[in-house]
């Protein structure tokens, strides 16, 4: 999917804007079992409830593509036989409506999905008209399509301990009991793609929290494709690759540059309005090592090394080797935070065989909230 088709149904998501009735669902406990079923009518619920309601679903389709949304692709031998493909055609199919197909997936994400405290399983029905727009802007009533797609979203249950919390009616305190509560968002999906605005189901968009772990019991329950590498992964990778090609020159200045030419490349990708999504290419980031002065030959040996850890004509996500709002260096013992606009302010130095972290203090300099003099 685009950036512009994924904003496209994000929009959907209030309640003025989808044409969701009805929320369906199970509660499961610590022990694995299901101990409730629900059909929330979204008809019936207050405005604040329902805006919650699509905000949990809505949070499925949240984050950087290649990082927290990943593309599930189906091979044609998948979509013409496989279980999977055709459990998640039924309940599109049958518009969640079918108890029997509804329980058959519950029991598939309990055998690969288990948390601390309980969760629930919630899906959602949708469909939308797709309208043409003319060069002018002006949207064409006559021609349309219709995409029907299912969302899913998974979330703990998070427990409330007794408490007091303000009732305003009468402006006292009141005791409240054991309550349990909907958390955010797991992991979710939703099917099929919506690719160039009209339905793909060669691919669902499958969503995960926790950018270090896939899930990949789910992945593998749900979907039967290859295990797509977490972004946490993809930075560690990548890091290997660097480390074990550039060895002594693998140092602070060409880390930094790395950094600074990667966060540019998002930059520019932003700000041309490119709608598909920005990867990076082994080509690509040998240009970076290039223009950062390291020499041809070890720049091959990470083409090599890219080849090993990612495979051949693979592409990486941007954001999942470069926090553009992060730059922080680490040793055993201490952890430095640097705004990433300034990171000409440090450098590194050998001093009487000492390594130094040396960073420039220009402004003032706080320890623990006090302001300190350096002498």
């Amino acid at each position: 999917m685009t950036d512009k088709d994924l904003r496209e149904i994000r929009r959907r998501f209030r309640p003025d804007k989808n044409n969701i009735t009805t929320i369906k669902g199970c509660i499961v406990n610590t022990e694995q079992r299901i101990v409730s079923h629900f059909s929330q009518p979204l008809a019936s619920t207050s405005t604040e409830e329902s805006e919650k309601f699509l905000a949990i679903m809505k949070k499925s389709l949240s984050g950087g593509q290649g990082t927290n949304l990943l593309s599930m692709n189906f091979s044609t031998k998948q979509v013409e036989s496989s279980e999977e493909h055709k459990l998640l055609s039924e309940l599109r199919s049958t518009e969640l409506k079918d108890e029997e197909i509804l329980n058959k997936f519950y029991s598939k994400v309990i055998e690969s999905v288990k948390f601390e405290c309980g969760y629930a399983i919630l899906l959602a029905y949708d469909t939308y008209d797709v309208f043409t727009y003319s060069k002018s802007g002006d949207k064409d009533d006559l021609s349309s399509q219709m995409f029907s797609y299912i969302i899913c979203s998974i979330c703990p249950i998070k427990p409330i301990n007794n408490g007091l919390y303000f009732k305003d009616a009468d402006k006292l305190f009141r005791s409240v009991s054991l309550q349990t509560v909907l958390g955010a968002t797991e992991m979710g999906f939703m099917f099929p793609s919506f690719d160039n605005r009209a339905a793909n189901i060669y691919s669902a968009l499958y969503y995960t929290h926790d950018v270090s772990n896939v899930h990949a019991e789910f992945i593998q329950n749900i979907f039967n494709v290859d295990l797509p590498m977490s972004a946490a992964e993809q930075k560690e990778n990548f890091g290997c690759c660097l480390k074990d090609t550039l060895s002594e020159e693998c140092d602070f200045e060409v880390v930094r540059s790395v950094h600074e030419q990667v966060a540019e490349l998002i930059e520019e990708h932003k700000n041309s309005k490119d709608d598909e999504p920005l990867s990076l290419s082994k080509d690509t980031l040998k240009n970076i090592l290039g223009f950062c002065g390291i020499e041809q030959q070890k720049v091959d040996d990470f083409g090599e090394k890219f080849d090993e850890q990612f495979g051949k004509n693979a592409e990486i996500a941007p954001k999942s080797i470069v926090d553009v709002n992060k730059f922080q260096l680490e040793t055993a013992d201490v952890s430095i935070k640097v705004n990433p606009e300034r990171k000409d302010l440090v450098s590194t130095q050998i001093i009487n065989g000492v390594k130094y972290i040396m960073i420039r203090a220009d402004g003032g300099v706080m320890l623990n909230g006090i302001d300190i003099d350096i002498k």
